[in-house]
C-alpha cells in the first residue's frame, strides 16, 4: 500500500494528519485516544484496532480539498 499525504492542522504536519492510499481508503496518524472513559463507548473495537482523535477542521478541510 502507498500513502499520499492529504493534509494535517497540526505544526510542520505532524499529527494528526490524513492520508489517501493506493486502494480508495483514508489513513488516519494521531495520538491513540487512551481517555478510559471516551475508550468505554466506543463499540466493536476489534483486536488491532484503536481510535484516533482528528479536529473537525481537519476532516472538513480535506473534505473540500477532496471532494470539491
Amino acid at each position: 500500500m502507498r500513502l499520499t499525504f492529504l493534509g494535517s492542522t497540526s505544526e510542520a504536519g505532524a499529527c494528526p494528519s490524513l492520508y489517501a492510499t493506493d486502494r480508495g481508503t483514508i489513513v488516519v496518524q494521531g495520538l491513540e485516544l487512551v481517555d478510559l472513559e471516551a475508550r468505554s463507548d466506543l463499540r466493536h473495537v476489534l483486536d488491532g484496532e484503536t481510535a484516533v482523535e482528528v479536529p473537525r477542521e481537519l476532516l472538513a478541510e480535506i473534505a473540500r480539498a477532496v471532494l470539491g
